[in-house]
């Protein structure tokens, strides 16, 4: 199973907008080191064998994201949450509609979705073959604790803590998934025992409310044990080289583009 991070930065991306000079805020990153440029946070996960993948949220960033990826062919799109970065690609999604020649799947919770067919009702109405002027998803209504067969996955969902609201988290074989989220419970932790790769958002280096932060992940890592940690969902004070100088061994930065072979 491949896992491609297409996007690993917060809701305003790095660099945001703004800096004297209107080129950007870069806060504490280093605008000479390519790794800390990011794009909002999504993922793209491919089975061993398939052609199209699972898409992992519909950030505002996904057409750039999947040309740089060079992922055209997408069989499913979860939503983790309804946040305006998570979802705000959306419109996009009528060309991959076009690359496949078929609805996509689009797999949320009742909030999620409600919120989507609010939005966006113009993607959730039927398909009038064979022409695509708008995207057309297919919704499949899902839970916490539900497992979702999809592009060649077997997918466990899980319920997050993200403050404000509640997010999916996801399991994959030896893959986890943990964007949003700053609070994890028991049974999240059961879903993701003996992971091997976690991808896990950290926003920034001090405590947030909505988020987790760093030390916060070093705790979760330390009850989870997995054999490597990759961060992502990432503001504009986690530096590439300031984090892989300070962060424990098993501990690492994610950048966009990352490419994540999951062992069997």
């Amino acid at each position: 199973m491949r896992v491609t991070l297409l996007g690993t930065g917060g809701s305003a991306g790095v660099p945001m907008l703004g800096g004297a000079d209107g080129r950007g805020d870069w806060g504490a990153c280093d605008p000479a080191e390519p790794r800390n440029i990011r794009t909002r946070s999504s993922i793209a996960i491919r089975a061993a064998g398939a052609a199209d993948v699972l898409l992992v949220d519909t950030p505002p960033d996904m057409r750039q994201q999947l040309l740089a990826a060079g992922i055209a062919r997408v069989a499913a799109v979860l939503y983790t949450h309804a946040h305006a970065d998570h979802i705000s690609g959306l419109d996009d999604v009528r060309i991959l509609n076009r690359v496949t020649g078929k609805p996509i799947a689009a797999y949320g919770t009742d909030s999620v979705l409600d919120e989507l067919e609010k939005r966006f009702g113009y993607a959730f109405r039927p398909w009038k073959p064979p022409h695509f002027f708008r995207p057309v998803l297919l919704p499949h209504r899902v839970a916490p604790e539900d497992t979702v067969e999809t592009a060649g996955l077997n997918v466990r969902l899980f319920d997050q803590d993200h403050g404000m609201t509640r997010s999916l988290g996801l399991r994959v074989g030896g893959f986890g998934y943990s964007t949003d989220a700053v609070a994890l419970d028991d049974r999240a932790f059961e879903v993701l025992a003996g992971v091997d790769t976690w991808v896990v958002g950290c926003f920034q280096r001090r405590e947030h409310h909505t988020h987790a932060w760093i030390g916060r992940v070093r705790e979760w890592v330390t009850r989870l044990r997995p054999r490597r940690t990759v961060l992502t969902h990432m503001g504009n004070d986690m530096d590439w080289a300031w984090l892989c100088a300070n962060l424990p061994a098993g501990i690492e930065p994610g950048f966009d583009g990352m490419v994540l072979d999951i062992p069997t």
